[in-house]
């Protein structure tokens, strides 16, 4: 017996140690990892799902609002309310009311806390890579071209593409901005726009920048979104500014014209008024490219030549096209992205607006789609902005509060750092005290809130940020999860890209699922797990994982 209970014991320790060992020698370079880890926590959720919508999803639309934070949706739902002549608090955002909820963890596999592009690749192709870095893994060299054959990551989009689904994007940044670019490019370097931007390397070692990448990549079925300065040479006026573009080469927006013109009706827009006039049921393909660089604010809209339709404009016409073109099977990726460009400048007020304009698009989407529409909105990571101060019932939320405990009044959104901390810290080197905001108005649209630490662009923050789901398979996003868990899922639902065949085997698979593709779209090589596999992607074992095998063997002859 003794001898019994200590082999049991030593195997339980050597099992310990066995974990701890393995949780040290994890390669997050390998896309493997990332691809194995979401599978397994997959395959836990969807044992778990009795009785839920295991429909097979048609759609399926990711929502991402940039640098949208908790507090930022907190703001979004007191300012919803108070544009309602409200007292804010009680609001209900269209997106409150979807019945699921979980968490991501936003981490770049090289800095705590992320940016757009390592978490764009992650939330897009279902691998975490380091910052900066567009669609490739992280085996690769922030920056440098020749690293980065091999490791191209292909995304949901894409994926979605090739098993016969139509595809957009929208966004009211430029197109060629971290976030969409993560649905089509692969850089190692976000900055690579334009061809101007690329470095001699890059050009050495024949890498693409980004506008490139999207007007001659994939075949994306609706794009919508800024940055025409991107696309063309500076020798090519702009339809509204008259300024011309940054590229040293070619004009890209005519070789969108010539390559999608001879695959169906191509429209090319600029304006609202021509997005309104559009004929969603004659026209195949859509580029609209609706400002030379970002969308203006919300907030900022009438100062726009042209004008600039709105998210949720923009979100309608997209559903419209892609559910007659796939039959009511499509995926859509559509993004807020100057909610985080507010935040940036430590302008409260631009953000949260932005994100209210975000809330009508998902709430537009809801209002045109069935019950089998999986619909998924996420953030990409926070930012440092907070509501705080103890401000009573309905108090306006971009509003003072009474004082601080030097008499001073301060706002109830504040930013932790930020361009704003600069005038505050003189004032306290100066006076020992802050500027003073009693006779500010720190409710006008330009009027930007005060920061502590100074720096000339306000950074993001390193907390989760929820993910709230509605539609088929909505319940796998149940608890705090891995951001590069969310496209696993989206496919799986919409069984389409990785899932193909695998999500069409039972409405709960068991734990054994041959066949599974690893990180390929249809049509490309795969690599398959062997029959009976009970993760997707088999990996070769560690030597540490070996070794103790080994020992265990040998000790239990001993005992």
């Amino acid at each position: 017996m003794a001898i019994s209970f200590l082999r049991t014991g030593f195997l339980v320790f050597v099992i310990l140690l066995l974990d701890q060992i393995e949780s040290q020698t994890v390669d997050e370079g390998d896309p493997n990892h990332w691809f194995q880890m979401a599978d397994g926590e997959l395959t836990a959720a969807i044992n778990e799902a009795k009785g839920l919508n295991t429909n097979t999803a048609g759609g399926t639309i990711l929502f991402i609002g940039d640098g949208m934070s908790v507090s930022t949706v907190t703001g979004v739902r007191i300012w919803k309310g108070q544009s309602e002549g409200k007292t804010g608090e009680e609001s209900v955002l269209e997106y409150d009311k979807f019945p699921h909820f979980g968490y991501s963890k936003t981490f770049n596999t090289n800095s705590q806390v992320p940016d757009s592009a390592g978490t764009a690749t992650a939330y897009l192709t279902g691998v975490k890579t380091k910052r900066r870095v567009l669609g490739l893994d992280a085996g690769i060299n922030v920056g440098d071209c020749a690293s980065t054959f091999g490791h191209e990551l292909d995304s949901i989009l894409v994926r979605a593409k090739n098993s016969g689904l139509p595809v957009g994007i929208i966004t009211t940044t430029r197109l060629t901005h971290a976030s969409p670019a993560g649905a089509y490019a692969h850089v190692p370097e976000r900055d690579w726009e334009a061809d101007s931007g690329l470095t001699p390397e890059a050009e050495a070692n024949g890498c693409r920048d980004i506008a490139w990448q999207l007007m001659h990549g994939p075949v994306i079925d609706v794009i919508m979104g800024g940055g025409r300065m991107y696309f063309r040479t500076p020798d090519i006026p702009d339809e509204e500014e008259g300024t011309g573009g940054i590229r040293n080469q070619g004009d890209l927006i005519q070789d969108w014209k010539d390559r999608y013109g001879k695959m169906g009706s191509a429209e090319y827009i600029v304006s609202k008024s021509q997005l309104d006039a559009l004929d969603t049921d004659d026209t195949d393909f859509l580029l609209g490219l609706f400002d030379r660089n970002h969308l203006n604010f919300g907030l900022d809209s009438a100062d726009d030549i042209l004008g600039n339709p709105t998210l949720a404009e923009m979100t309608e016409a997209a559903i419209k096209i892609l559910k007659r073109k796939g039959n009511g099977r499509y995926f859509l990726f559509v993004e807020g992205g100057r909610v985080d460009h507010g935040e940036h400048i430590n302008n409260g007020k631009k953000a949260i607006d932005d994100g209210l304009a975000l809330e009508k698009a998902i709430a537009k989407a809801k209002e045109i789609t069935d019950d089998n529409t999986l619909i998924v909105l996420s953030s990409d990571h926070a930012h440092t902005m907070t509501i705080q101060g103890y401000p009573e019932r309905g108090h306006s939320l971009f509003g003072k509060v009474n004082s601080d405990d030097v008499g001073l009044p301060y706002t109830t959104i504040g930013f932790y750092t930020g361009p704003e901390a600069f005038s505050v810290q003189a004032r306290l080197r100066e006076l020992k005290k802050r500027p003073d905001l009693t006779n500010i108005d720190t409710d006008n649209k330009e009027y930007t809130q005060q920061a502590f630490v100074a720096t000339f662009y306000e950074t993001h923050g390193g907390e989760d940020v929820a993910i709230f789901a509605t539609g088929p398979w909505s319940h796998l996003f149940h608890s705090v999860h891995e951001q590069n868990y969310i496209p696993h899922v989206m496919m799986f639902a919409g069984c389409f890209g990785d899932y193909q065949t695998s999500c069409r085997d039972s409405p709960y698979l068991d734990a054994a699922r041959p066949g599974r593709i690893r990180g390929k779209s249809a049509g490309q090589p795969t690599q398959i797990a062997p029959e009976g596999t009970s993760a997707a992607y088999a990996q070769t074992p560690s030597w540490p994982t070996v070794l103790v095998v080994l020992l265990l063997a040998k000790l239990n002859q001993v005992l």
